[in-house]
């Protein structure tokens, strides 16, 4: 198995939708075409893809806003779970964070997902004593697909 990691590329979108829906990471509130319109909007330097022959087996979508690195959207083919992808794809996102001054990178993960938080705990990560609020300002089902501008996005 050679494994490339690289940028996300709008090309990737059917691929990494249907890996995220494998996943199970889409829900109702998020229209994942969304998420990566509003990504692009933003700049692609943290969103990257791991292939093998071509073919888009994993990704993660971070982030940087100048004081934290984020991090969304880890996927990885459940076939080729436990082989190392995601803790290449991390890897390589803090190196680019690291790059840029990122110090520190958050991440939220949903309470009920037990093994995904042994699996950061693996790479090094620790839960921090915090409350994690939200509050949503897009329902992405109940408003029509625009940018910040007004103008439709593309699907």
């Amino acid at each position: 198995m050679s494994l490339t990691i690289r940028t996300f590329t709008d090309s990737d979108r059917d691929a990494v939708v249907r890996l995220w829906r494998d996943c199970g990471l889409v829900h109702p509130q998020n229209d994942p075409h969304r998420d990566i319109d509003r990504k692009i909007a933003d700049g692609l330097d943290y969103f990257l893809v791991a292939t093998v022959d071509d073919a888009i087996v994993a990704s993660v979508m971070g982030g940087y806003e100048g004081h934290r690195g984020w991090v969304n959207y880890l996927a990885v083919d459940p076939a080729r779970r436990r082989r190392g992808i995601a803790r290449q794809l991390m890897s390589e996102l803090e190196r680019r964070l690291r790059q840029v001054g990122c110090a520190k990178i958050n991440l939220q993960i949903r309470s009920t997902n037990t093994s995904v938080m042994e699996f950061y705990r693996r790479i090094g990560y620790v839960q921090d004593e915090v409350v994690c609020m939200g509050r949503r300002l897009v329902d992405d089902h109940r408003h029509a697909a625009t940018d910040a501008t007004g103008q439709a996005l593309r699907r």
